[in-house]
């Protein structure tokens, strides 16, 4: 969809109905049920990994990390790709995408942490509690823009595809 096509609807709906029309409500409560499921297995992969390589490893905790991470999205990956967004394209090409919203997301959230820490120290949060607030804050910002981009990006079908 075109830029002056998306401002048609927007003046045509309203500001709001255009923004919840982004969110059918059957595909995103499947994406928030598939979120909580992706949460318990990328916890549940980082403190499995941790607890089998601390014995061996220095600092094991970071290699769990990493390998969890990997681990965790392309788990996130098939279901979404199944249960949420139900493509029948390119498993290379969808995941690679995945891959690259969830490292754009990690970045700016990492960009943003400082900002709205500090944001909330000024608006009167204790030093203590702020950096939880506002990963709090970011985590819910990144429920959406997650969205947002395996819809318009990871999962989206190719221009030659009819959209469904």
């Amino acid at each position: 969809m075109t830029v002056d096509e998306e401002l048609r609807i927007v003046k045509a709906k309203g500001l709001v109905a255009w923004i919840v029309g982004h969110f059918p409500p059957g595909q995103f409560g499947r994406y928030l049920t598939v979120g909580a499921v992706n949460t318990l297995f990328g916890y549940g992969s980082y403190a499995g990994l941790t607890a089998v390589l601390t014995p061996h490893i220095p600092f094991a905790y970071l290699l769990a990390n990493i390998i969890a991470g990997f681990l965790s999205i392309s788990f996130a990956f098939l279901n979404y790709k199944w249960f949420v967004f139900k493509t029948k394209g390119s498993y290379l090409r969808e995941w690679t995408r995945c891959m690259l919203v969830y490292g754009t997301m990690a970045m700016l959230g990492t960009a943003l942490l400082a900002p709205t820490v500090f944001a909330l120290r000024w608006l009167g949060l204790s030093a203590g509690s702020a950096p939880y607030v506002a990963g709090a804050l970011l985590t819910c910002t990144n429920v959406f823009a997650g969205f947002l981009g395996h819809k318009r990006f990871s999962f989206a079908p190719r221009s030659s595809e009819a959209i469904r």
